[in-house]
Order: C-alpha cells, then sequence, then structure tokens
C-alpha cells in the first residue's frame, strides 16, 4: 500500500469516545457520536436508573472506571461542582493508562477551575471546553463546543461526527471564560427577572408591570416566559454554576457578589421546586396571559415573611 493509501486509510479510522456522565446533555452528545458512527463509553456505577435509561437510549456501551481509559478522547459533562472530583478520581487510572489521552472538561466552571482540574490531569493531553447551547435534538445543529488548549485541534476531529466544536486561539482558561461571560448573561438575567417579577408580585404590581413589559418590552417578556420555566427543573445546577462565576469574577467584588447572591436565590428556587412551589407558582401565574398575577401577592408575602 503506498503512503497516500496508508494516509486515507488512517483518515477513515474512528476515534473511541467516553462521555461522563450520560445526564440530560452528555447522553444526548453521545447519541449524536452514535448516530454518526462511533462507539461512544460510559462509566455507570453509582448511576441513577434514569441516568442508565438514558444512556442505553443513546447506544453508549457501559464499561468500569479502569476501562474508561481504553479511549482516544474523554468528554466530561458533569454538574460543575463534580468536575474536580471526577478530574482527581481518574487522574491515577490515566496515569497507569492509555497514554496520548485527550480530556476534554466541558463543565461551566472559572477559568481558575479548569486550570486546577488541568493541573491535576498532568498524564493526558487536556482541553478547555464550555458548551453554549441545549442538547443536541434531531434535525438540528448545535450545542457548540467551544475549546481551549494545545489540544483543541485534536477535540475538534468529532466536528466530522456530528458535533460542532470551534476551537479558541487562547490557552487552557479561555473557553471557560467565554462559558461563564455568555452563562452569566443568560442564566443572570433570568435570576435578575425572576426576583423582580415576584417582587411586583408581593406589592401588587405585578399585573401593571406584566402590562408594562408587553406594551414596551415584548422581547423582554418573551424570553422570560420562555427561559423562566425552563430554569425551574434546573435551578438546584445552577447553583454551583453562578458560584463559579463569582469566582471568576473574583477581582470585581460587585460582580462576584452578585452571582454569590444569584447562587442563594436558585438554591431557594430548587428547595421551591421540591417543596410546595409558592415562589414558582407566582412565576407561572405572572407569566401566563390573562391571568392576575397579583392573585398570589398575598401568599408570596407571606412565604417571604416566613422565611
Amino acid at each position: 500500500m503506498d503512503s497516500i493509501s496508508q494516509g486515507a486509510s488512517a483518515a477513515r479510522i474512528k476515534p473511541k469516545v467516553a462521555i461522563i456522565a450520560p445526564g440530560n446533555m452528555g447522553a444526548a452528545v453521545a447519541g449524536r457520536l452514535v448516530e454518526h458512527g462511533i462507539e461512544v463509553r460510559t462509566t455507570l456505577e453509582g448511576r441513577s436508573d434514569a441516568s442508565r435509561k438514558r444512556a442505553r437510549e443513546a447506544g453508549m456501551i457501559e464499561v468500569s472506571l479502569d476501562e474508561i481509559t481504553d479511549t482516544d478522547i474523554l468528554l466530561s459533562i458533569v454538574p460543575p461542582g463534580k468536575a474536580l472530583t471526577l478530574a482527581m478520581a481518574l487522574a491515577p487510572r490515566f496515569a497507569a493508562g492509555r497514554k496520548g489521552l485527550v480530556y476534554v472538561d466541558c463543565n461551566a466552571v472559572s477559568p481558575r477551575t479548569v486550570k486546577t482540574i488541568g493541573a491535576a490531569l498532568k498524564s493526558v493531553d487536556f482541553v478547555d471546553a464550555g458548551i453554549i447551547g441545549l442538547p443536541p435534538r434531531p434535525g438540528e445543529n448545535g450545542p457548540t463546543f467551544y475549546a481551549s488548549g494545545e489540544a483543541a485541534g485534536r477535540f475538534a476531529e468529532l466536528s466530522r461526527y456530528g458535533l460542532s466544536i470551534k476551537p479558541l486561539a487562547g490557552p487552557i482558561g479561555a473557553a471557560s471564560a467565554l462559558k461563564m461571560s455568555y452563562a452569566g448573561i443568560t442564566k443572570g438575567l433570568s435570576g435578575l427577572g425572576a426576583v423582580m417579577l415576584l417582587a411586583a408580585s408581593r406589592e401588587g404590581a405585578g399585573e401593571a408591570l406584566r402590562a408594562e413589559l408587553e406594551e414596551s418590552q415584548p422581547a423582554l417578556l418573551a424570553r422570560f416566559t420562555n427561559a423562566l420555566p425552563q430554569m425551574y427543573s434546573k435551578a438546584y445546577r445552577w447553583v454551583a454554576e453562578m458560584e463559579e462565576i463569582a469566582s471568576f469574577l473574583a477581582e470585581d467584588e460587585a460582580g462576584a457578589g452578585i452571582f454569590r447572591n444569584l447562587a442563594r436565590l436558585y438554591e431557594r428556587l430548587a428547595a421551591d421546586q421540591e417543596g410546595d412551589r409558592r415562589e414558582i407558582g407566582a412565576i407561572d401565574a405572572f407569566l401566563a396571559p390573562g391571568q392576575r398575577a397579583n392573585e398570589t401577592s398575598t401568599k408570596i408575602a407571606r412565604t417571604s415573611r416566613a422565611r
């Protein structure tokens, strides 16, 4: 076989990929890769029945933590608070396993945290990545993986298999900085909207505020109407993300303080989601067309005084 044929043959060799863990995003990303002929491995040790079902439906192959190192590219897609813990647990296995593995941290963590993760994984080629967008859905492109670090180009090879990957020119930390900035704007705006519409409802001005937004800020009201109900089930995950954004803004105390308090807000809304849903009910009442948000004012006020 001549050198050209050998090169073409090598180019057709598909990478083996592992994804930890099969949450909503991880399983959907796995499903997209599997659709494009990629073998995707995962570990299900300690995972819930829901995670196991998602992994099975996505076509993922279960392996042990020890076997997870026998891959070419590993994507870490876990809640922000678990990103460093996962890296520390895997570091000894990587040191004893295959050389040249690309570890891609795709989590919503600050540049400081991702650099700490990278330092713990000295035996692998490390990529800092930030995911912007919803989990992959049939017939749609996205989400976009922004990637930084010297090995970003190797990770970008997965663009051939259904993922949208955009390498950045910056070093480790650049992709996380982009993710923190974007999430700070989008999720920060959701938090600000929730706070102010709840405040207006407590004081009997909810209906008037909604009417004013409908007249003068229709795009903003439409955004809240779409984004806030989607936030309820995710609020518990956003707590650590807000804290990571606060860490990102450490040199700006005023900015960091905003996001530390947003973490507490999302913590409260997550508890409300699992509890009596009084505040979430008030948000729904505000957003529902034709429904009087002020009807919940007294109930919210009692809840606020009781806290």
